[in-house]
């Protein structure tokens, strides 16, 4: 999954690898900090679009990159920031929406994934089966 950031007036995307699972120990504590929010319950927030927990997830991916950025410097339009999911999360969601639904509801959901799926960033080059971006 990626968080891609793109403020108004830029013309690429910054998009910054989110896997909940590679966050170093005083990141997730920082972002537990910042949200109030013990670090399970973020992830399934950032997912459920929180604001909040999205803002705090752009500050340490921001913070990696400039390390004097400070909290009240990261400000988006709510247009600007999105996640998204790489081919391989897609892929996995489509087989479970397959195997798990049915009639009208099932064909819709099918048919939208596919078109993620089409434009979605492949991430076969890097080691290890892609899993659902959610701290357990």
């Amino acid at each position: 999954m990626y968080l891609v950031y793109q403020p108004e007036g830029s013309e690429e995307p910054k998009r910054f690898k989110y896997n909940p699972r590679k966050l170093m120990s005083p990141e997730r504590e920082m972002l537990e900090r910042k949200t109030g929010k013990d670090f399970s319950d973020f992830t399934s927030a950032v997912l459920s679009g929180n604001s909040l927990c999205r803002r705090a997830l752009l500050y340490m991916f921001l913070k990696r990159e400039h390390p004097t950025i400070r909290w009240d410097d990261v400000d988006f339009a709510w247009d600007e920031l999105r996640l998204e999911y790489s081919k391989q999360e897609l892929t996995q969601m489509r087989e479970a929406v397959s195997e798990n639904t049915t009639g009208d509801e099932r064909a819709a959901t099918l048919a939208q994934l596919d078109e993620q799926i089409a434009t979605a960033i492949d991430e076969s080059e890097e080691e290890g089966k892609a899993s659902l971006p959610i701290a357990g």
